[in-house]
Parts: structure tokens; C-alpha cells; sequence
């Protein structure tokens, strides 16, 4: 019956690809969709998470990919993880319906801990594990202008836990044409449910917005016997971005999100989660290249797992920074930031964080001066973070990058940073059970967790369609956690070790109607015990990450404005022994129509060579990933 299935689908695929190309009388694709997809147009693209600075992603030194709007469309995703899934040098595994594990050059697992992510500027981190709750990280997919994903440490600029990578996204100015109107979305099949409604637009030539509101139902993952695990959710979000245009030189962007839904669980009451943000953002540029800029974010967020323990975080953070030119070859920018948390855990009988309630402090400061030589052939950018925080006290980041521009086709680059992830409340407050005598207990001296990171890459375009990109790194970790045996086991720092490997893509444009892109990724860990260490997992409990990634995406423009579009993704098994997760392909396919200028209607099939595959998590209790088949409408007035 699968192979039927199999088959069927990959038949009926093939057909419509003949039948639409031969279909006479159809007009070919016009000017503007060959001008979005041109490369040379893809190759400027300017990214802002490498130095704070608009600067095309092409000269960029860092191993840097770009999701697009577009990307994020033909992609057929319904969620923000699942279109992280885009980026290459990310390592992304669904674990259940709500829970996923996403990482940059290793480490990965449900409390990865290594990587910064932001959204318009808001650090989206929780400090209970130094990671992040993305079952609360959504968007309407619609308004995201861009995600940009870089591998490799950013703490000079981003400060603690930008560890191994940093993931920007950046939703879309309320001033874009895309963003005005009214627009209706819907999606269902047999699996989700969602819709949406956005509207935006001006009050006058120097004032725009946007507001949406979302809502959402993400059927049940499977257990390995094919029954339903029981933990299909919904939520609903709504939000709004304001943009005015003070003058030519200053802007204010005003924006916020709220959010509330529950978690079904197979045993006892349902998780419960809300929150909402409210994000300012003040700049202003002056005609000799010097601009500053200050923005300041409020953040409350509410979960409550039912005898396990309940979280009630409030965030209040301000940056600000500086940028100036010193003479024709120094762009110098500098900064500061103050971030207060409110952090207030409801304990149960098995767990506990303590004290319960906790207020958390961060100070920080940046400095980084990119210095041009050589006729602007090369660049050097120095610099480094300091922060001063409540657990581990003084902290230091500093780089060094060296870009070389070969030619306006050729960059390759270098570079070393330091970076640390500073101890959470995890590492310092957890306790098991709630009272003595204890089980586990946090580590009162866990110290910061640093990494030594190496890179080259370099970037190449062979012609006006063919791009190619590779990049190779070598980190040391020091002070990583480790379990120490008791009584009662506490978390230390007795583990080392080293990750090293490569990333390499290539972005296509086989023809004026086809592109498409292939990316494989290559990483090895091995993890040490310190000499003094009797860890108790032996140096197993440092994530689960697979040696081998490999994705092919391609985008099919036919006539009479339909598309099809293909996305393969193969992931090698990961290694860790308890785990013992088999390595799995999956092939995506969408079909989509647009009938009319305002109207467009998809068929989206996800998962489509397996009935259900596990992606992470131990044996006892794993979830399994089914296939998902939807059809979606928008609608564009």
C-alpha cells in the first residue's frame, strides 16, 4: 500500500510537469518573476546580522545563508521551525508535535543551548537553560521579510550563547507593498489546520502598519506503533508593527505580538503557555556615514507544565549603539546594553528550581572596527564583547576576521573567535526532587562553558546562474557540563572536546524557469572527560548531532503561473548510542496555482516516503513524525 502510494504520487507529479509544460496558448513567465530569481540580484543582498550594518551577503565572512520571503512561499512550511529547516548550515529535528531541536555545528537536542535567536532585535532565549522554547516562536510566515543564519560564533556583536550561530529574522517594513492591503490565508489537511488575516496600511505619505491575527491546530505526532502520542495543540497570535518616517534620516518602528494556547498531554492536564512583547526601535543616519541607533523591548512569557513545574519570565532590555567612520579606511562601531529579568518558577514535588523567584542582570558593551586595505581588497574586523552577569560575572568575546575580495565574484575569508555560553538557571538551580535529601543538584560554582572557533571559506560566482559556497571550521570546548557523581549528582564542568567539519551549497539557475539549490554538510564531534571528571554520561550528554546532511530544493515556474516545486532532505543516523536514531530521506513536493493576481492555491505534500519517521529522542518514549498532505489558499486584495 505504500509503495502504491509511492508511486502514485511520483506518477501524478511527472504527469502534471509534462502536461503543463506542453499546454498551448500559455504565456511564459513574465519579466518581473526572472528579475526575482536572477542571481545576480540574490548575490546583493544585504544581511545585517555579520556587523550590524547593511552589507551584501556575497563579501560577507562568515558561512551566512539567506531564507527568503520567496524561499519561505514555495517552501510550502506552515511554521518558523519548519522553514529553518531552508538553512543549510542549521541542523533542525522535529521531536515531537510541538518540540524541535535546532542547532548550528553540533550540540543539537531538545535543550540546545548554543545558539542565539532573534526576532526584529528581540532575543528570543530563555534563561532557564540558556535555549529556546520554539513551540512559542511563531510568525505570519507572510510578514518575514528575510532569515539570516550564520554558522559559527557572534558574540562579538550579540554577546552570550551566539556560541556556535546566530538566526535573525527579520520581518518586513509595514511601508513594503506586500505588506499593504487585506490578506487572507488558509491551510488544511490531514494533520493541521490554520488561518490568518492581515491588513496594512497608511495613515499618511510618512506613517504605516500592519496588524495580523493568526490561529493555528498541529495534529498529534505518532508513537512507534502508528498510535497518536496525544499531544496535538493549537494557539492563536495576534500582533502589529507601526513605521513613521520622521525625515529622510530618522525612523521609528513600533511593534508587538500576544499569544495564548494550551498543549494536549497523553496523562494529566494540558500545557499551558501566553505571553506578548512590545519592541521600540529608534535610528537615525547622517550624511557622512555615521548613524545610531536605540532600541528597547518588554517581554512576558507564562508556561505551566502541569506537575513538573511553571515559569513566569518578564524581560526588560535596551541597546544602543554607535557607528562612524574614522578616515577613508576605519568603520568603527560601538555599543552598549543593559537587560533586567524577572524570573518567578512554580515548583512541583519532583522538580525544582531554587531560589524560585530569581532576578537576573546582564551589562554589556561592544566594540568592532572593520579596517579596509588594499583599495578596499581586503578587510580586517577586530573587535569584542564584554558583559558583566550575575552568574559567572566578567565575560570577554573578542575576533578577528580577514575578508579577501579576489574580484566582484571571489571572497574567501578567515577567522577565530572566542565565545562563551554563561551558566543558566539549570546549571546553578536545579534540584531533584523539590526537597532534601536530593537526587541532583545544580552546581553553585558552574562556570561559563567557552569555545575556541576557527574558519575558512570562501565563495565564488562562476557565472551569472551558478554560485558556490564552501566553508570548513575547527572549535575547542572547554568547561562543557558534565554530571558528577554524589550523593546527591551535580553538574560541573569536567568535559572537553573538539567538533570540526564543512558546509558547502550551490545555488543553480539552470534555466530562465528553473533553479535550484543543493547543500551538504559534513561534522564530527568527540567529546573528552577531564582527567579529574567521573561524568556520568562518559561524555554522551553533550547533544546528539548526525555526521552527514544533505538537501536538494528546486523551484519550477510553468506556464499559465503554476509552480512545482521539490525539496529532498537526507540526515545521516545520530550517533549517540542511547538515542539510536536511523538516518532518513524525505522528499516535499508543492504544487501551487496562481488562478488569478490575487489568488493562490497549493497542494503541499510533507514527508512523503515514509508513513511516520522519528527524527530525535530515546527509544522509551520517542515520537514519530507523520506524513503530512494540505492544501492551502491566500488571498491578496
Amino acid at each position: 500500500m505504500i509503495r502504491r502510494f509511492r508511486r502514485c504520487v511520483l506518477v501524478l507529479a511527472v504527469f502534471l510537469l509534462i502536461l503543463v509544460v506542453q499546454l498551448p496558448g500559455q504565456d511564459s513567465i513574465s519579466t518581473t518573476q526572472l528579475k526575482h530569481r536572477a542571481l545576480e540580484e540574490l548575490m546583493q543582498m544585504e544581511v545585517t546580522s555579520f556587523s550590524r550594518k547593511p552589507e551584501t551577503a556575497f563579501a560577507v565572512p562568515a558561512s551566512i545563508h539567506v531564507i527568503t520571503s520567496e524561499d519561505i512561499r514555495r517552501s510550502g512550511v506552515t511554521s518558523l521551525p519548519q522553514a529553518l529547516r531552508l538553512a543549510p548550515n542549521l541542523s533542525v529535528a522535529q521531536v515531537d508535535s510541538r518540540q524541535w531541536a535546532i542547532s548550528a555545528r553540533g550540540f543539537n537536542g531538545t535543550v540546545a543551548n548554543k545558539l542565539l535567536v532573534l526576532i526584529d532585535g528581540r532575543s528570543v532565549y530563555t534563561p532557564l537553560y540558556s535555549g529556546v522554547f520554539w513551540d512559542v516562536q511563531n510568525a505570519d510566515l507572510g510578514d518575514i521579510d528575510r532569515i539570516e543564519v550564520t554558522s559559527g560564533p557572534g558574540a562579538t556583536l550579540w554577546g552570550t550563547n551566539a556560541v556556535n550561530g546566530v538566526i535573525n529574522i527579520i520581518t518586513k517594513d509595514s511601508k513594503d507593498p506586500a505588506s499593504k492591503g487585506l490578506h487572507l490565508s488558509g491551510t488544511t489537511g490531514t494533520r493541521d489546520r490554520l488561518t490568518g488575516i492581515r491588513y496594512g496600511g497608511s495613515s499618511d505619505d510618512n506613517t504605516s502598519y500592519r496588524v495580523y491575527l493568526m490561529d493555528f491546530y498541529r495534529g498529534a505526532a505518532q508513537l512507534s506503533t502508528g498510535v497518536e502520542a496525544g499531544d496535538a495543540w493549537r494557539m492563536t497570535q495576534g500582533g502589529f508593527k507601526v513605521d513613521w518616517d520622521a525625515d529622510e534620516a530618522t525612523r521609528l518602528t513600533i511593534q508587538g505580538d500576544a499569544y495564548g494556547g494550551s498543549i494536549h498531554q497523553r496523562v494529566g492536564a494540558d500545557v499551558d503557555v501566553s505571553g506578548g512583547n512590545l519592541v521600540e526601535r529608534w535610528s537615525h543616519t547622517l550624511d557622512n556615514g555615521t548613524d545610531y541607533s536605540i532600541q528597547a523591548y518588554y517581554d512576558l512569557t507564562h508556561r505551566t507544565i502541569p506537575n513538573m513545574f511553571g515559569e513566569d519570565l518578564e524581560t526588560m532590555n535596551i541597546d544602543a549603539q554607535y557607528r562612524f567612520p574614522i578616515g577613508e579606511q576605519n568603520d568603527v562601531v560601538v555599543g552598549g546594553g543593559f537587560r533586567h529579568m524577572n524570573d518567578r518558577i512554580t515548583n512541583s514535588a519532583s522538580l525544582a528550581f531554587l531560589p524560585d523567584y530569581l532576578l537576573m542582570r546582564i551589562y554589556s558593551g561592544f566594540i568592532q572596527d572593520e579596517i579596509s586595505l588594499f583599495q578596499d581588497r581586503a578587510k580586517v574586523t577586530l573587535g569584542s564583547k564584554f558583559e558583566h552577569n550575575d552568574f559567572s560575572g566578567f565575560e570577554y568575546q573578542p575576533s578577528v576576521k580577514l575578508a579577501w575580495l579576489f574580484d566582484p565574484t571571489k571572497t574567501a575569508w578567515a577567522a577565530f573567535t572566542r565565545a562563551v555560553r554563561t551558566p543558566s538557571r539549570i546549571d546553578r538551580d536545579f534540584y531533584v526532587p523539590a526537597a532534601p535529601p536530593f537526587l541532583l543538584a545544580g552546581g553553585v560554582n558552574f562556570n561559563s562553558e567557552k569555545v575556541y572557533a576557527y574558519e575558512v571559506g570562501y565563495r565564488h560566482q562562476l557565472s551569472s546562474a551558478l554560485t558556490v559556497e564552501a566553508a570548513a571550521f575547527y572549535n575547542f570546548y572547554d568547561d562543557l557540563r558534565s554530571v558528577e557523581p554524589g550523593p546527591p549528582y551535580t553538574l560541573q564542568n569536567g568535559l572537553e572536546g573538539t567538533t570540526y567539519g564543512a558546509e558547502a551549497a550551490i545555488h543553480f539557475q539552470t534555466m530562465d524557469w528553473w533553479q535550484w539549490k543543493a547543500a551538504y554538510c559534513y561534522f564530527q564531534k568527540e567529546i573528552r572527560v577531564k582527567p579529574w571528571s567521573r561524568d556520568l554520561n562518559g561524555g554522551l550528554g553533550e547533544g546528539d548531532d548526525p555526521r552527514h546532511r544533505f538537501s536538494v530544493l528546486s523551484y519550477v515556474d510553468l506556464p499559465g503561473g503554476i509552480e512545482f516545486d521539490t525539496w529532498l532532505r537526507v540526515t545521516d543516523e545520530l550517533p549517540r548510542i542511547s538515542a539510536q536514531v536511523p538516518g532518513y530521506a524525505e522528499l516535499d513536493l508543492r504544487l501551487g496555482w496562481k488562478t488569478i493576481d490575487n489568488l493562490t492555491l497549493s497542494i503541499v505534500g510533507q514527508n512523503l516516503l515514509h508513513d511516520r519517521h522519528p527524527e530525535m529522542g530515546a527509544p522509551a518514549n520517542r515520537r514519530e513524525i507523520p506524513r503530512n498532505v494540505y492544501g492551502s489558499v491566500r488571498l491578496d486584495l
